[in-house]
């Protein structure tokens, strides 16, 4: 398994300059190697590979692009070619394609090394990075190996490095946890077929109006000014910490899930799809479930637990005790069926998402008989430290 470790870095004046230097040369770099392409297929109706322009930068390398590692310069033409590859596939798939655009200053913010011209100091306290310099680093945890490749990123006035190594979970030992099944929700983030609801802490929307505020200032300002980019900053660095309060919650609900759970069931949601509801979209991109699943995904493997997902279509319509469909609208928020079954409607989903599931075994068939009275959920509905947090 290959892990990523992100780390920050604390660059002096003059390293923070040798970096902005290497992330402008790699996006002209980028950019000419996209005009190249393009003009190549208009002229000579012919595309470029990655191998004929990595052929091409080693005969026609220029002064900026010598002061740069050579699998820096390489690696980023590997993106381009990426970019590429990922255009035809949709194109492939009757997708929209998304055809590779240039990169402006603001859009080109790493570099990458994927093999040699990076290391950390026998101390853990620095990184060695090729034609840079010794950066000093927050080892703020263990790497469990020797790193393979190493990624530099700006994010707005703060740097960071991704460190990935390989990760043995060959002796892992499987989870004896109970399965359980999660309805994913936007007033509740998520719901499990045990009772446990979690409630979406929705950090967008407790920003907004400081979001709002510096965005207001910003479209005031004139263009081109030095204080419209010190405001395009502070915008940006709200941006940040809705970002950094999102995945801070979201990776400790993915490891609590892991840890408590021997098989995790989600919906197979088409969350593209349902973000072309304008009047959710927001609301669904800030919950991130998709994010959510991946994250757990890969906890579950560190902790011996499966991940599987399922076809979510009926599933807070159905009844988990006898089957009967029971139709509800959304603002119907409790599930009452003839056979006697009352109770929350997300909770009910949650069970129904389990019982789909041929991972979870014999205990998925066990669950149907086991929900929660409606007052017990909805006092854990009311509780933030759902879950543990």
């Amino acid at each position: 398994m290959i892990k990523s470790f992100k780390y920050r870095i604390y660059p002096t004046r003059k390293q923070e300059q040798i970096l902005n230097n290497t992330l402008t040369t790699c996006r002209y770099l980028y950019n000419n190697a996209l005009e190249q392409r393009i003009t190549e297929y208009k002229v000579h109706n012919k595309s470029l590979s990655y191998v004929d322009q990595a052929k091409q930068l080693t005969q026609t390398k220029n002064e900026y692009q010598k002061q740069v590692h050579s699998q820096v310069l390489q690696s980023t033409l590997k993106r381009l070619d990426t970019s590429f590859q990922n255009f035809f596939r949709r194109v492939k798939a009757h997708k929209n394609p998304g055809f590779p655009r240039f990169k402006s200053f603001r859009r080109y913010n790493s570099f990458y090394y994927p093999q040699l011209g990076f290391r950390l100091t026998n101390d853990c306290k620095r990184i060695e990075l090729s034609k840079i310099g010794t950066i000093k680093l927050k080892y703020s945890r263990l790497l469990p190996g020797s790193p393979k490749t190493c990624i530099v990123i700006r994010d707005i006035d703060q740097w960071f490095v991704v460190l990935t190594c390989n990760v043995d979970i060959s002796n892992i030992p499987q989870s004896t946890n109970p399965p359980v099944g999660i309805d994913l929700g936007i007033l509740g983030l998520i719901a499990s077929s045990d009772g446990n609801l979690v409630e979406n802490p929705r950090h967008l929307k407790k920003s907004e109006t400081k979001l709002r505020n510096q965005q207001v200032r910003l479209s005031r300002g004139c263009l081109g000014s030095y204080n419209r980019n010190k405001q395009r900053i502070r915008v940006a660095k709200v941006h940040r910490k809705i970002k950094r309060q999102r995945m801070d919650f979201l990776h400790k609900l993915s490891r609590k899930l892991s840890k408590n759970y021997s098989v995790i069931v989600f919906e197979k949601l088409n969350i593209q799809n349902m973000l072309k509801n304008h009047k959710l979209a927001k609301h669904i991109a800030d919950a991130s479930w998709n994010k959510l699943v991946e994250l757990t995904k890969y906890k579950a493997e560190e902790a011996g637990a499966i991940v599987d997902s399922v076809d979510p279509r009926g599933t807070s319509q159905t009844c988990p005790r006898c089957g009967a469909i029971a139709v509800k609208t959304l603002d119907q928020r409790s599930h009452i069926c003839p056979c006697g079954l009352e109770e929350d409607r997300d909770i009910v989903s949650g069970v129904v998402v389990l019982g789909r599931s041929s991972r979870a075994g014999q205990a998925r068939i066990q669950a149907f008989g086991e929900c929660v009275s409606p007052s017990q959920t909805r006092l854990r509905l009311m509780k933030k430290e759902s879950m543990g947090l």
